[in-house]
């Protein structure tokens, strides 16, 4: 693939869903925009994206579309063109690539980058692109391996890269290759799905075009790969980012142990570490200890209080004593003195819990 081509690469970026899975963070922001090793977490995607050629990017958005616009602008802070396309009803994976569809420029034989808001990965896109072009396929899907492939689609591949099936969340997966949520398409193979329908890509456009015998091209990865669908996938992911397990050009600062974001307040004697990230205008107070967690604009977490592998939302308070392993703790909530929160509690926001209302253990 030229090098004038890779600079006219168009990408459609999927942010339709309501990231049932991370609630209750996602209550009032959509996944994407969920803050993550200092930034939205669609800085990230839209930084290598573009360091990998792309210029210009069609939102697909639907659950709260305006806040996209909000926080991204004409994309020119990240020397993008961004245009915004919303779907009025949710319709599936592929009717949202259709719908946003209408808004590329390139023309039928081009390729056309998609990319699922909720994927953190290391994987060559340039690459990908080249080789779906080289090849002169209709689609391209990034293949990632896993330990449990049954949780998504499971991709076959013969001896020469081709797909033999798209095997959607099945109970008996045949290989641990599985669709790892980056597709390129022939511009005018996006064109075939049925416009204003909902439409799964995973159900029905990759199964349709494999039946067909269309050329469907597996581009096998190793590298970093991460689905940040649950708590615990995206405390991971911002933690890897800082601690630089993945590389990002928009993380607003070094790698290491600890990312402080402007106006943060960390005592000499807390202890802050772990890939944690420590958000605007946040205090950590002396004794404290912060391991691995994501940590909001303005909360506080108080002298002698442990969070571990956890976020901490805008404006809440850990009070001293508390205990957060795995938790995940909403904006404006207070967890007070003596709470041990273990193995996915969640606190709503703007909820107060007072002091030992939740324990896991009997000590105090």
């Amino acid at each position: 693939m030229t090098e004038t081509s890779v600079r006219e690469l168009e990408a459609v970026l999927l942010v339709g869903g309501q990231g049932t899975r991370l609630r209750p963070l996602t209550i009032g922001t959509p996944k994407p925009l969920l803050p993550t090793a200092g930034v939205p977490f669609l800085a990230h995607q839209l930084a290598r994206a573009r360091s990998f050629g792309v210029r210009r990017v069609v939102f697909a958005t639907s659950y709260r579309a305006e806040m996209f616009s909000d926080a991204f602008g004409d994309g020119s802070a990240f020397g993008l063109s961004l245009v915004y396309m919303t779907e009025e009803t949710p319709l599936g994976t592929g009717g949202a690539i259709r719908n946003a569809a209408e808004a590329l420029t390139c023309g039928p034989d081009a390729p056309v980058l998609v990319l699922n808001g909720d994927i953190l990965s290391g994987h060559d896109i340039g690459d990908q692109v080249a080789r779906h072009v080289a090849r002169e396929a209709a689609l391209t899907l990034h293949l990632t391996e896993v330990d449990d492939p049954s949780r998504f689609g499971c991709v076959p591949t013969d001896d020469e890269g081709w797909v033999t099936a798209f095997l959607e969340k099945t109970p008996n997966p045949v290989t641990n290759r599985i669709n790892a949520g980056c597709y390129v398409f022939t511009r005018s193979v996006i064109d075939t799905i049925p416009e204003g329908e909902v439409v799964s890509v995973e159900r029905e456009t990759f199964p349709g075009l494999i039946e067909a015998g269309a050329r469907v091209l597996g581009y096998p990865d190793a590298s970093y790969w991460l689905d940040v669908g649950t708590p615990a996938a995206f405390v991971q992911g911002s933690r890897d980012l800082v601690l630089g397990r993945l590389s990002s050009p928009a993380l607003p600062g070094p790698t290491g142990d600890l990312l402080a974001l402007p106006g943060a307040v960390i005592s000499s004697e807390a202890k802050v570490a772990g890939g944690s990230t420590v958000g605007s205008r946040a205090v950590v107070e002396a004794g404290a200890k912060v391991t691995g967690s994501v940590l909001g604009d303005d909360c506080v977490v108080e002298s002698g209080a442990t969070v571990a592998d956890s976020v901490v939302g805008a404006g809440a308070r850990v009070a001293s004593g508390a205990v957060l392993r795995d938790a995940v703790i909403g904006d404006g909530a207070v967890v007070g003195p003596g709470n041990e929160l273990l193995e996915g509690a969640r606190v709503w926001p703007g909820v107060a819990l007072p002091g030992c209302a939740i324990r896991f253990s009997s000590d105090v």
